[in-house]
């Protein structure tokens, strides 16, 4: 190993931290904790920059997802299209709602549900799709968006790896219904523990969702329907509001990372771009010979991570629903490594990750 080592991510105070410092204590001055004025502040931030009319602030991003399908009156017996190459938590959150995961597979070049599978996936109890904008880049929204509309289904975006994403110029999580973003501190947004947003152009929808996220409450000790107790508590936001002005420079920060990483890794190992808005929460790059790639890299100081060894139909928690095989997302699950990408990665570093993936593929076939 030469050089100091080359942690995946750091989390550590940055060029935020005497904002993030001052939001927490005006928190604590205010005496105010749970749904006040900072809340309402970062939802009303937010929706602006994320092209919506409305957010509304959650305990977390599997919570958003849940609550944007009760709010569309999904429940027992109705069927919702999941991508096979995401997080869990994504199946998860239509259980959660009292709905039935069904998994399409993805698409071989940016691994975002695809079209034709999604199509094939739908019966006469499909009553949404949740596309998943994977690893900051987009999903197929225009063909998934169509057969949403052909089929009357409710389109969700699933938008917990892409603040400030586009899709062909559009603010993710602005196509359908609803977007859904989570706030997980590893996150391009992040806060200093869990939280999550909605977001929507539907004012009717933003209502039920700020009524389910608080118990089904009109007003205090009315409940009105039984919602959950999912509030993004004041501290949360008042650190979201902090970092949210400098997001969009980190974003160019992640893309100009990206770049050099394309520029100097061999072209068969990045996953395709396919549309600019791209925020890179991850980078992954793929090859038949993963594992080995991963011990090379940690052997040169490099840390990776390998998201999503494991397909949603092939998990335990899904069993029971008798998943189709998702023969693309198995191949992806077992090529996937990310490479560190974080704002705060020096050029230097890039490129010594990029020199030992390069030096590693020396005389290496991809299959």
């Amino acid at each position: 190993m030469s050089g100091a080592p080359i942690p995946f991510l750091d989390l550590t105070p940055g060029d935020d931290d005497a904002a993030v410092r001052a939001g927490i204590d005006r928190v604590i001055r205010s005496g105010w904790f749970v749904l006040g004025p900072e809340v309402e502040a970062f939802e009303v931030e937010f929706a602006r920059a994320s092209g919506a009319a409305h957010a509304v602030g959650v305990a977390n991003g599997t919570d958003a997802l849940a609550l944007i399908l009760r709010a569309l009156g999904i429940g027992a017996g109705d069927e919702v299209i999941v991508p096979a190459m995401t997080a869990a938590y994504t199946g998860l959150a239509v259980l959660m709602a009292g709905g039935r995961p069904v998994f399409a597979d993805v698409e071989p070049e940016r691994l975002g549900m695809d079209a034709a599978a999604c199509e094939a996936c739908i019966g006469p109890r499909t009553s949404a799709i949740v596309p998943v904008h994977l690893f900051g880049q987009a999903a197929d929204l225009a063909a998934l968006r169509s057969a949403a509309a052909r089929h009357g289904l409710a389109l969700v975006e699933d938008c917990c790896q892409a603040h400030l994403a586009t899709c062909e110029g559009a603010p993710v999580g602005t196509s359908g219904h609803a977007g859904a973003f989570s706030f997980y501190p590893t996150k391009n947004l992040g806060a200093l523990g869990d939280g999550g947003a909605i977001i929507t152009n539907d004012a009717a929808l933003a209502d039920r969702v700020r009524r389910l996220r608080n118990g089904g409450q009109t007003s205090r000790y009315l409940h009105v329907e039984a919602g959950v107790n999912s509030r993004l508590d004041e501290m949360q936001a008042a650190v979201l509001r902090a970092r949210l002005p400098l997001l969009p420079r980190w974003t160019v920060r992640r893309r100009e990372i990206a770049a050099r990483y394309r520029d100097a890794l061999p072209a068969s190992l990045p996953l395709r771009e396919r549309d600019p808005g791209h925020v890179y929460h991850l980078f992954p790059v793929r090859s038949a010979t993963r594992d080995e790639l991963q011990a090379h890299l940690r052997a040169a100081g490099v840390e990776t991570l390998i998201h999503y060894p494991v397909p949603l139909p092939r998990q335990t928690a899904f069993a029971a629903f008798n998943p189709a095989p998702s023969p693309v997302a198995d191949r992806a699950a077992r090529e996937l490594l990310s490479l560190p990408l974080h704002p705060r990665l020096r050029d230097a570093e890039v490129m010594r990750v990029a020199g030992a993936v390069t030096e590693f593929q020396k005389g290496r076939a991809f299959a």
